[in-house]
């Protein structure tokens, strides 16, 4: 059974993240540790006691569609009603409706508790916590009014609704579209697939955000509007009126994540109201919804990078309980009577040091992207600006390297668990099958990678990059420094990966300043696990340097130096691939005909 890790995970948020350093600062206002300390501790304690006991029973009952309405599994609809009494899905809302305004890096530290804990619960409130953003930034007064409060509190939930059947990741082939009315509404009209919890028991009200295309709009993305759809019409004093004209007509049977509805809406079909139309109100301006929606996305990119730890922590925290308790042969040296612990051969030991390295590397890069939100948002001038860059050259990785970790990690525990793994009744398949959807949606990883080469590394001509690699510099030296025991030989492999990332970079930035757009992209995908590896080491090194006098630090030691060791070799590979790959993928397409 999953328990929060919540002594690691405030360690990396203080420690590797910097909140101790910005809350001693006041950056955050008087918000201080023991606060934090408090609402960490209760996270943690509702994902493991409330959240973690009804993943089984999601995952076998799966949500339900029956006369055009959706109920989730058994528990599941008094669960979400606790965890909004708790105020959880405020925490980083506005204070002016409801919120508790709190920093982006309590939010993510809680959404890896509450992912941990059942992966199809907690991708809901991410994507209402992210209509609040899109909402707060560009919707006018009058919608702020009439739905932000109820969103930021939880009491209704929001969607996000871009993919159709011809519209996957490529936008310009979106055909919903929205006619004006001529009373400053909008009738919707189309169909959206893939929709989280578009239909579902949790709440009497659920805001959809829709993009669509007006009759005169431009081709392209940059004729796509943004629209708020009810479910249900609010009148002026906040009160649910009639349906509006959207509908779910089917729920994806998936791979995984099973108690999550994934639905086909339907808009303006006239199975609702007097007329044909779904009614929305436009968000932001006329043909600038994509830009709208990107405020929902970015933020939801970082917090499926969440997903991808939270699936890889208790994943890892499975295997390790099994190899304690399985015995099997007699590990070299072992001195016990029969059988050895699975834990004491030195392979299994290898695949659980990879696990715990790799979350907890994919943990902090995460942290470290909510950090720069934070920052951005607190600080003014030229020192914003840095911060927001950064946030954004690190949010594909977040994204992208969490997410492979999630699957990566997964992959390891069934094989941890040898035979036992493949058959679902020990639960370390569902970890796989939940995982395995991260690194495809709000972008999949292949996507990442090309934003982050195509489009982050030219950031401030290539100076936001440079910067960060010089924190992992800094890092290198401060292991070097340190004489730290147990540090040994971090430093060397941790400079041998960075010379790489920087051999790497520019090389993908002489490609892209040339126009060898095929040399850059063929590179991109080793590119960002290169990153993801170097960055991984870093801040492992990082965070075992920090309170050297905590009964934890022998351990957080022994794991940078298994990183250092035995993952950033694998960057020279990497750096390999990234700057010769290109001409034999070209070579070899002729394979794939």
């Amino acid at each position: 059974m999953y328990r929060a890790p919540v002594e690691e995970i405030a360690h990396t948020l203080k420690s590797v993240a910097g909140l101790r350093k910005a809350l001693e600062a006041g950056r955050f206002g008087d918000l201080g540790e023991d606060l934090v300390d408090a609402i960490l501790s209760e996270a943690g304690r509702f994902a493991t006691d409330e959240i973690a006991p009804l993943n089984e029973i999601g995952d076998r009952h799966g949500a339900v569609l029956k006369d055009g309405a959706v109920t989730t599994p058994p528990g599941w609809k008094e669960l979400y009603r606790n965890w909004i009494d708790g105020g959880w899905n405020g925490l980083t809302g506005p204070e002016e409706f409801g919120g508790q305004g709190l920093p982006m890096l309590l939010s993510v530290a809680a959404l890896e508790m509450w992912n941990s804990g059942a992966l199809a619960f907690g991708i809901g409130p991410t994507l209402t916590m992210g209509a609040v953003e899109a909402l707060e930034k560009h919707a006018t007064e009058e919608l702020k009014a009439k739905y932000l409060e109820q969103l930021v509190t939880g009491e209704w939930m929001g969607t996000m609704n871009l993919t159709e059947p011809q519209a996957g990741s490529d936008l310009n082939a979106l055909k919903a579209r929205a006619e004006p009315v001529g009373d400053g509404t909008y009738r919707i009209f189309g169909q959206k697939i893939y929709i989280t919890y578009g239909e579902h028991d949790f709440t009497d009200n659920i805001i959809h955000l829709v993009l669509a295309r007006l009759p005169d709009a431009p081709a392209g993305t940059r004729g796509i509007s943004l629209f708020l759809v009810p479910k249900f019409f609010v009148g002026d004093d906040g009160s649910l009126g009639e349906r509006n004209d959207v509908f779910c007509s089917g729920l994806e049977h998936k791979l995984g994540i099973h108690a999550s509805p994934t639905c086909t809406m339907i808009y303006g079909d006239g199975k609702f109201g007097d007329q044909p139309g779904a009614i929305g109100w436009l968000i932001g301006e006329e043909n600038r919804g994509l830009a709208c929606m990107f405020t929902m996305m970015n933020n939801a990119r970082l917090a499926v990078g969440m997903q991808g730890v939270a699936i890889a922590e208790t994943a890892y925290q499975k295997a390790l309980a099994y190899a304690r308790e399985r015995t099997q042969g007699r590990a070299p040296g072992f001195a016990g009577e029969g059988m050895s612990p699975i834990i004491e051969h030195p392979d299994v030991a290898r695949m659980l040091m990879t696990m715990k390295a790799l979350t907890q590397g994919a943990r902090a890069i995460c942290y470290s992207c909510a950090e720069a939100l934070d920052m951005a948002r607190v600080s003014e001038g030229d020192e914003a600006r840095a911060w927001a860059e950064r946030a954004s050259l690190i949010t594909p990785i977040a994204k992208a390297f969490a997410t492979d970790v999630g699957m990566d990690v997964a992959s390891l525990g069934i094989q941890v668990h040898g035979g036992m793994g493949f058959i679902e009744e020990t639960g370390a398949a569902r970890f796989l099958r939940d995982a395995r959807i991260a690194p495809i949606y709000e972008g999949t990883n292949g996507i990442q990678a090309i934003d982050l080469v195509m489009r982050k590394l030219p950031l401030s001509g290539g100076d936001t990059v440079k910067a960060l690699i010089s924190d992992f510099k800094a890092d290198a030296e401060a292991a070097r420094a340190s004489n730290a025991p147990g540090l040994d030989g971090v430093a060397e492999h941790l400079d041998a990966a960075i010379a790489d990332l920087e051999t790497a970079t520019a090389y993908l930035q002489t490609a892209t300043s040339q126009g060898r757009q095929t040399d850059a992209l063929a590179g991109a995908t080793p590119y960002l696990r290169l990153f993801g590896l170097t960055a991984t080491t870093a801040m492992l090194a990082r965070g075992a340097l920090a309170e050297m006098d905590a009964p934890e630090a022998q351990g957080r030691a022994a794991l940078a130096k298994f990183a250092a060791l035995s993952l950033a070799p694998e960057a020279a590979g990497l750096c390999a691939t990234i700057t010769t790959g290109a001409d034999s993928l070209e070579a070899a397409r002729a394979a794939l005909a």
